[in-house]
């Protein structure tokens, strides 16, 4: 199956056309509303064989006004060797999604991990807490929140290093 009868199936599982597409590298990308989530993953997992959860991430934009954080899942399906991206954009006033843990036993880890490190919430998550942090950090760490360095120094000349 090419991307493009993969993406017809996508839209007959959402009920209309996804929101973008875009096909990088052979990769079909498709952004989905959080919605329509589970229904994608269970109808590309049960009747396209996209079984193994490659990885599930996170991106903190946050110049994007009410989109600020993506969720990124990637799916492979391993008869066919095909891969497809799935990104759900969430708003940071309500930065929650269902969790895949009923879908894949995969998911738990990576779900925690991307909680830990952008403060994703997965909704019904059997045990979402910090997996890599330390429990007592109140935030998350690669949220674009603070400066990489100091502004206030003075004893360092960037152009030394490139910038």
């Amino acid at each position: 199956m090419d991307n493009q009868q993969l993406l017809t199936h996508i839209a007959a599982l959402v009920g209309s056309e996804p929101n973008a597409v875009e096909d990088t590298y052979g990769m079909l990308n498709v952004h989905l509303e959080t919605s329509s989530l589970l229904n994608v993953v269970e109808g590309l997992k049960t009747k396209h064989q996209f079984i193994y959860l490659t990885d599930i991430c996170a991106s903190h934009y946050p110049d994007r006004v009410g989109a600020e954080f993506e969720v990124v899942y990637h799916l492979h399906n391993l008869v066919a060797n095909q891969r497809v991206r799935l990104k759900v954009a969430l708003p940071e006033a309500q930065l929650s999604i269902p969790t895949l843990t009923g879908f894949c036993a995969g998911a738990n880890w990576m779900e925690r991990e991307t909680f830990d490190f952008y403060g994703v919430n997965f909704e019904g998550h059997p045990d979402l807490r910090r997996i890599l942090n330390m429990d007592d950090m109140d935030y998350h760490p690669l949220r674009k929140q603070y400066a990489l360095e100091d502004e206030t120094r003075t004893d360092k000349n960037d152009t030394f290093f490139g910038r």
